[in-house]
């Protein structure tokens, strides 16, 4: 018998660094990689917001800190995974790479400036600290890179050309990682994830539009950023040392 089957996905003994964790899904799994024993670095570039997370996660008997950052930011990139590294006495075994925003055009009227902005935060963002944690990644098999992709990745979004291309890019990047890093034994996967969260809150709130994205999700309804937070454990833990590469859609069977 190997090890209880609970136990594989514990996160004891392991740091992460979260980035977007102010809110939303990022908020969510940063309290669920707290829950599962990870002491954790909430950041996002609402540096008041992340602070919040971080003082539920400790008030609730978890292990965080907080940091301010921009993830276009190559030097606050850096500084962040070295605090994440401190807090796991010099080891950071998880990135999480989750910040994100959306600026919406039908292609005709999109900007350069917009596309070039989401390009930079999703696609530029994860390759910036993904850079700047695998210095203090381990190489003993608990090194972790998952990114966020999204269903626009996958199959395309009308009104979200930007957003579709960026995320299809980070695609691209967990593969190409996952070939690279594996000889270090670190494991580079990618969620497609979808819930009620702020960024998905102008879809919600348009009576036209979430009938038709909820016509599209076959369970018919959106999930809370909770239920998607136990997927991004799964990849973090033990549970997933076998598994690189590979992109799975949380979404209600929107991806099918």
């Amino acid at each position: 018998m190997g090890m209880p089957l609970v136990n594989a996905f514990s996160l004891d003994g392991r740091t992460a660094l979260l980035t977007g964790a102010g809110s939303g899904i990022g908020a969510a799994v940063a309290t669920a990689f707290a829950d599962a024993g990870a002491a954790v670095l909430v950041t996002d570039l609402d540096g008041s917001a992340a602070e919040a997370v971080a003082k539920q996660i400790v008030a609730a008997g978890g292990t965080a800190e907080s940091h301010e950052l921009d993830v276009r930011d190559r030097a606050v990139a850096d500084a962040a995974a070295a605090h994440a590294a401190r807090l796991g006495g010099g080891t950071l075994n998880i990135l999480v790479n989750n910040a994100g925003a959306i600026a919406p055009a039908m292609f005709p009227k999109m900007s350069e400036d917009t596309f070039r902005l989401v390009v930079e935060i999703h696609l530029m963002g994860s390759f910036t600290c993904s850079q700047a944690a695998l210095p203090f990644l381990p190489d003993d098999g608990t090194g972790r890179i998952i990114n966020v992709t999204s269903a626009a990745g996958l199959t395309g979004t009308i009104g979200q050309a930007n957003y579709g291309a960026a995320k299809a890019g980070i695609i691209g990047l967990t593969k190409s990682l996952a070939r690279e890093l594996a000889r270090r034994q670190i494991t580079v996967n990618a969620l497609a994830p979808l819930a009620a969260t702020p960024m998905t809150s102008g879809i919600r709130s348009n009576e036209k539009l979430a009938a038709k994205t909820l016509e599209r999700i076959p369970l018919g309804r959106w999930a809370e950023p909770a239920e998607i937070a136990a997927s991004f454990v799964y990849f973090a833990s033990d549970a997933a040392s076998y598994v690189t590469g590979q992109v799975l859609p949380v979404d209600g069977g929107t991806v099918i």
